[in-house]
């Protein structure tokens, strides 16, 4: 079966950045519905006409994929808000950022803690890889036709290339993973 929007494609890849280290493996096949909110559509326009055993090599630029870095997404916040076992790498939800922090920090937003001194935290509302230019090599392990349900959810339900973040309002665009 040749991949047209609306159908599911099971894939695996490997996502490394422009000086070829790798970010992401996925050895395992994952399920995508293309013509739905689960890829980017770089990556569907790359995808369509191809059948299960395809390779597809492609590099998307930040503005077709994650936006480039918006410093405006970067919040310094009290540290004493915080528990003691706050670690860098942890995610939080704008809406659960503890009472006290700034109080136009947008609550919509997925926040990154990406450092943590004594007097403060800083949050990172971007997404992991804004700015960065990414390469996927990708592999079809299979096609096959949506069904009802996931034509009418837009998704196979994996949210695997989902972080719906504040760059998302702010430039309209999409993100991954």
């Amino acid at each position: 079966m040749e991949i047209t929007p609306h159908c599911v494609v099971a894939l695996t890849w490997v996502l490394s950045d422009t000086l070829g280290e790798d970010l992401d493996v996925l050895d395992e096949p994952v399920e995508f519905l293309v013509g739905g909110k689960d890829l980017l559509p770089a990556i569907e326009a790359a995808l369509q006409g191809h059948e299960a055993g395809a390779t597809v090599h492609l590099q998307i630029e930040p503005e077709q994929a994650f936006g480039d870095f918006n410093e405006q997404l970067l919040c310094l916040e009290p540290r004493h808000l915080f528990p003691a076992e706050l670690e860098i790498g942890l995610t939080i939800e704008g809406s659960a950022l503890p009472e006290g922090c700034h109080p136009e920090a947008p609550r919509e937003a997925l926040y990154t803690v990406t450092d943590i001194y004594p007097e403060h935290v800083v949050l990172d509302a971007n997404h992991p890889l804004a700015g960065i230019a990414i390469r996927l090599r990708m592999r079809v392990e299979s096609v096959r036709k949506a069904t009802e349900e996931e034509s009418q959810r837009g998704s196979t339900g994996t949210g695997f290339f989902r972080i719906e973040a504040l760059a998302d309002s702010i430039s309209g665009q999409h993100t991954l993973h």
